[in-house]
């Protein structure tokens, strides 16, 4: 894996888009001040494991906040799940601490073949999770499950989740207009190159650019800043004041930009007038886990796969230094 890089800015992305709920809507009413409406949050898995991934769930319960703190956990997921598909891999995890009150928000990135266990079924890669238990439970309860099994890897409890797809991410290019896109290393798309730097693009290339690892340095990794880069560009749009006469267009696809989530229309208003204060370049920090790539043996395939086994102590290290 190359030298680590630089902090990247992520909150252009999901903050993005729930502050345009937020403008769409057009009121702050007393009950939607965040000072208020986090003051207890849901909890859809604790983060307590017995050392192995299982799929229980807690969703339902509650739990308050400290009023100083306004400090909660979200987990972002995109799916590779084409429109009309009812299963697929969680292709891409970032994993957020929201802390409203420092105006803070620490993100880690998960790599999509992380090695896990499964109860039941056995070792596999972290993306197949969602796609197994969508298959025997259904599309909700194979994303709480995949999300359960997040929470139990980083021992981070998860109180909101939200889950988007790739076409929807490439409407959301299409509506503002495409964006600019810095590419963070060179890559190869259907034989034609394209080198790392800055580009404009619509929502097609944003969207190959997004999904491309093969041809990568970094692999994964490289596709993660790249998702990251492709997030940023639309936030950066989306909020531009060129677009707010595109505001319903915007809002229009973000129904298809959300696949499944527990997050209520008041929790996205809710946490949009929170994060317009924030500044995403000063007060929200990036990070990747890393690991090491393996050939293991994948319990679900019945052969070898490759997979990332995760440092376990710099993990650890990573979670408590990020989600205090």
């Amino acid at each position: 894996m190359k030298k680590k890089r630089r902090w990247k800015i992520v909150g252009f992305s999901f903050l993005g888009i729930v502050i345009l709920v937020a403008a769409a809507i057009g009121f702050e009413a007393y009950q939607l001040k965040p000072a208020n409406h986090f003051k207890s949050v849901p909890v859809v898995s604790s983060g307590k494991s017995t050392g192995k991934a299982s799929t229980n769930q807690q969703s339902g319960k509650k739990q308050s906040t400290n009023p100083k703190d306004l400090a909660f956990n979200v987990l972002i997921m995109g799916s590779d799940a084409r429109p009309g598909d009812k299963i697929g891999h969680s292709d891409s995890m970032l994993l957020a601490h929201v802390d409203l009150g420092k105006k803070q928000i620490n993100v880690v990135s998960i790599p999509r073949d992380t090695r896990v266990y499964l109860e039941g079924y056995g070792y596999t890669k972290l993306t197949s999770v969602q796609y197994i238990l969508q298959a025997k439970n259904g599309p909700k309860q194979g994303i709480e499950g995949a999300v359960n099994a997040i929470s139990k890897l980083t021992g981070v409890p998860i109180n909101y989740y939200a889950e988007t797809n790739f076409d929807g991410l490439q409407s959301m290019v299409d509506a503002v207009g495409g964006i600019n896109l810095d590419v963070p290393e060179t890559i190869k798309i259907n034989n034609k190159v394209i080198q790392a730097g800055n580009h404009f693009v619509n929502g097609t290339m944003a969207l190959a650019i997004a999904r491309e690892r093969h041809s990568a340095a970094d692999g994964d990794y490289a596709r993660q800043m790249a998702q990251l880069e492709v997030l940023k560009g639309i936030g950066k749009r989306a909020l531009s004041p060129s677009n707010i006469s595109k505001l319903p267009s915007l809002v229009k696809s973000i129904n298809k930009y959300m696949i499944g989530t527990n997050m209520s229309t008041s929790d996205m208003v809710s946490l949009g007038l929170a994060v317009k204060t924030i500044n995403p370049s000063k007060q929200v920090h990036y990070q990747q886990i890393p690991g090491t790539g393996k050939v293991m043996y994948d319990d679900i395939l019945k052969a070898n796969n490759d997979e990332i086994v995760i440092d376990q102590q710099k993990m650890k290290s990573i979670i408590a230094k990020n989600f205090q």
